[in-house]
């Protein structure tokens, strides 16, 4: 191509790109929507939520892991037997690596039998001393009866050494983020270095009900048999309210009554904690208060697919002229029934996007508030891949860039459902 006609093809693309860029909406400048329609104009007034007389407590959602009410939920308290929900995790977590198998026989150990066994004053399942149970029933003893027993065999098997099973445990709390959180038995025999906290717990629960759902289904069986010796389960609410299907009960004298509980009634699930009650009866029925309350006055909504572009744009120097930008996963809040109007969404996104981009590629952050609290905050990333463009698109993106102000904001209200 000759020179003068080569200068003359960029000059004609450069101003056609100058019109372009200074006639353009901003890259984050997305329409705000219309809310959902409601049936009323009426406000609907909540009632506040229960007054437990407890040591802590604490009511998740469990599909998206918002607190919904708390009472001095991080506060340091013994677990008692709801330390064998990790146990179970644990047990789980090592089945699934194919470490240790349900067919696996189990030798039951001096400690198991002296330790947690019937001699002894906590619940067990009756395990003889130097007899070879299958792991399988091992669990059921476990999460059933709650057995002491149990639960040390399953550690020795599952790690060498009760001790050394507490490493484990540990282990898998810091990755499931319980800070608040240290075992040193799998029982929950009391100890001054065993402590967990109702939001350890619910974090708990909701790992267990999310990684394991083929374990969790045995927490909803109410009595197991072994040995000629049948028990139930001490989860007074699997017989009260047929929606709750798990988790834990825990208690020893300086622990008080403990409950960790899940419900699902339609598509909603919620996980209740009640640590240090006063009673069998009164740990249901704080339980029972929390999942009522719940379940009444809170909903959750969908409001973004992955599916669906949040934004779209302008690229630099790409092949396309904008890139689509979307939600890695489904963004899904739970709030205050009739309070789905008043959600505020944002978006953060840099002044100028560049080619190329990656699929996947995180670019900016999506947030979720209500009344100033983040209910939600999720990475903007790229939809699909964005390429580079052509050698004339990039040079003449090159020097347009140079007339990009590095500064202009990019913040701005996105639709409060897109799903």
């Amino acid at each position: 191509m000759p020179t003068k006609l080569l200068f003359a093809t960029l000059a004609a693309a450069l101003a056609a790109f100058v019109a372009n860029a200074f006639a353009q909406t901003p890259a984050a400048a997305v329409p705000r929507p219309a809310p959902q329609p409601v049936a009323a104009a009426i406000a609907t007034p909540t009632p506040p939520p229960p007054t437990l007389d407890a040591t802590s407590w604490l009511l998740m959602d469990y599909a998206t892991g918002q607190v919904l009410l708390d009472g001095n939920a991080d506060a340091r308290v013994e677990p008692a037997s709801i330390t064998k929900i990790m146990t179970s995790y644990v047990v789980s977590a090592e089945l699934a690596h194919g470490k240790i198998h349900m067919e696996d026989p189990v030798t039951i150990s001096e400690n198991a039998w002296r330790s947690g066994g019937a001699g002894t004053d906590g619940s067990t399942s009756f395990l003889e001393l130097n007899s070879q149970v299958p792991l399988k029933q091992l669990l059921y003893g476990m999460i059933i009866q709650s057995g002491n027993d149990a639960a040390i065999a399953l550690a020795e098997h599952t790690a060498g050494s009760e001790e050394l099973f507490a490493t484990l445990m540990n282990q898998y709390a810091a990755q499931l983020g319980m800070t608040g959180t240290h075992y040193v038995d799998a029982s929950g025999l009391p100890n001054a270095n065993h402590y967990t906290t109702a939001h350890d717990v619910a974090l708990l629960s909701r790992a267990l009900i999310r990684d394991f759902p083929d374990e969790y289904a045995i927490y909803k069986i109410k009595d197991f048999e072994w040995n000629g010796i049948k028990q139930h389960n001490r989860n007074t609410l699997l017989w009260r309210d047929s929606s709750v299907d798990g988790i834990k009960t825990g208690h020893t004298s300086s622990a008080g009554f403990c409950l960790a509980t899940s419900a699902l009634r339609g598509e909603q699930r919620l996980i209740a904690v009640v640590m240090g009650a006063k009673s069998e009866k009164a740990r249901a029925d704080a339980n029972q208060e929390l999942l009522n309350y719940g379940f009444r006055f809170f909903e959750s909504h969908k409001l973004y697919t992955t599916s669906k572009p949040l934004a779209t744009p302008e690229l630099w120097k790409g092949a396309a002229p904008t890139v689509a930008l979307g939600v890695a996963e489904d963004v899904v809040v739970t709030l205050p029934r009739g309070r789905y109007a008043d959600l505020k969404a944002s978006m953060d996104l840099p002044a100028r996007l560049i080619a190329p981009l990656q699929k996947g590629q995180a670019v900016g952050s999506l947030k979720v508030e209500l009344d100033g609290k983040t209910l939600v905050e999720r990475p903007i990333v790229v939809l699909e891949e964005a390429v580079e463009g052509g050698f004339f698109k990039r040079m003449v993106d090159g020097v347009m860039l140079w007339f990009e102000s590095d500064e202009k904001p990019a913040t701005s209200e996105v639709p409060a459902s897109a799903g």
